[in-house]
């Protein structure tokens, strides 16, 4: 499906990350896997998609440092000669009531949230707009489109991606470039097994399915909108959520 194509996924030696890249790089893509904090986690994920019988390299970069970016975009180009799908998956959390939330703490999540996001898609974008193709998915939340309380500053900043990605959408369709987001709901990764049972109970109760969803559930999302069969599909939101933000 991805065979011959070449993509990076930014946050993507844990989670939700790690399971796109594995799931774009089964599907025939050669992926980069960007980590910022853990070389050893992100070189296991690479490990694991070789075996598997994919290709993958780790590439070391803190989405929020906007040179640092167009360092890791000149470098994949350099090496691959392109870039056809950009996943903007890295993200943090910094959780707090707004009266006791930091300064520092807010602008730590939008500085990589966010701006993380613009600043990859500045970078590749001149190199999608030379090939007249390639294709864009911003990773928001439900919390960007319903608002989380605690978290003022994530749901600021994913909220933000939502109106980054139709903004973009705008600017590049007309060069056959897709931008879409996918807007995660409950998925079981090491964000949410931080939270208490009755924190998790409460939130499966608003989830019509009744259950949490796996990054599996997310990955596939991606695949879609990386794939040939989204082409006709842009500037839009897709919330892969059982249902919590009906």
């Amino acid at each position: 499906m991805l065979t011959g194509k070449t993509a990076l996924v930014t946050g993507a030696s844990r989670g939700i990350g790690a399971a796109v890249a594995r799931k774009l790089a089964e599907n025939g893509a050669f992926v980069y896997v960007n980590y910022n904090g853990s070389q050893s986690r992100a070189d296991e994920v690479v490990a694991a998609i070789k075996e598997a019988g994919g290709d993958a390299e780790a590439v070391k970069c803190d989405v929020a440092d906007f040179n640092s970016c167009k360092e890791m975009i000149d470098k994949i180009i350099a090496d691959k000669g392109r870039l056809d799908i950009l996943v903007n998956n890295a993200g943090i959390t910094r959780d707090d009531l707004l009266m006791k939330m930091s300064e520092e703490a807010f602008d730590a999540v939008i500085s990589t949230n966010l701006k993380g996001c613009f600043n990859t898609i500045r970078h590749a974008s001149r190199y999608f707009l030379k090939q007249r193709s390639g294709k864009i998915i911003n990773m928001s939340s439900v919390s960007g489109v319903a608002g989380n309380a605690g978290q003022a500053n994530y749901s600021s900043a994913k909220a933000g991606v939502i109106g980054l990605t139709k903004s973009v959408a705008k600017e590049l369709g007309s060069r056959g470039i897709n931008c879409n987001a996918i807007a995660p709901g409950f998925i079981e990764t090491e964000m949410t097994e931080a939270m208490t049972d009755k924190a998790k109970e409460a939130t499966i109760a608003m989830i019509p399915f009744g259950r949490t969803g796996k990054t599996e559930d997310i990955a596939k999302a991606v695949l879609f909108l990386a794939s040939d069969m989204s082409d006709y599909i842009t500037g839009q939101i897709l919330n892969v959520d059982g249902g919590m933000c009906i």
